[in-house]
């Protein structure tokens, strides 16, 4: 009963903190949203503070990124520059649903962030364009870094682009369906990438 009580508790709160930001998110209403009485207390059976809370449903987050990344090892055995660019446009796009509600936690906490939300988030987008400047300098030698930098962050601001502006802003300026923005998306990148060599 109390690993469920534990679970319900992380995965209410991370619901209220991405709808309603941890601040605005009180012990009372989470407490109430997992079943508990709320104003009983009996958050703090399982967890010291609201932002240890937090800590945990982040830890989760990154248990489920940790298991998605194993999805890379698929196509580095690929040898087709647009075969890998499509899983990893496709991969990328899974991440960002699947990671939602921590983006929108972050997002609502812009000034005051936690500390682990800050750090969580500023090492996830560093191995995220990290690693993707890597793997463009490796399929492009005579890039330099700066260039390979450069082309990484068009191609994940495009993918992150395309979900933030219907997920957190609530438009999307063009009807365009996953399949299509990842065969135009391919094309570009491995154009730009096949133009350097």
């Amino acid at each position: 009963m109390s690993a469920s009580t534990r679970d319900r508790l992380i995965g209410e709160a991370m619901r209220l903190f991405g709808e309603q930001g941890y601040r605005a998110t009180s012990v009372a209403q989470i407490e109430a949203a997992a079943g508990l009485a709320p104003g009983s207390g009996g958050l703090y059976h399982h967890f010291r503070s609201k932002e240890l809370l937090l800590e945990a449903g982040i830890d989760r987050h990154l248990d489920r990124l940790r298991a998605l990344r194993d999805i890379r090892q698929i196509f580095e055995g690929l040898t087709d520059l647009r075969s890998e660019l499509l899983v990893l446009g496709r991969y990328t796009l899974e991440v960002i649903d699947e990671e939602s509600q921590l983006l929108r936690i972050a997002s609502s906490e812009l000034r005051n962030r936690p500390q682990k939300l800050t750090d969580t988030f500023a090492a996830l987008i560093e191995e995220t364009y990290g690693g993707m400047s890597d793997w463009v300098a490796q399929r492009a030698p005579a890039a330099g870094r700066d260039q390979a930098e450069a082309i990484a962050a068009v191609a994940l601001n495009a993918l992150f682009a395309h979900r933030t502006m219907r997920d957190f802003l609530g438009v999307q300026p063009l009807s365009v369906e996953d399949g299509a923005l990842i065969a135009e998306w391919v094309e570009l990148i491995a154009g730009r990438i096949e133009s350097l060599g």
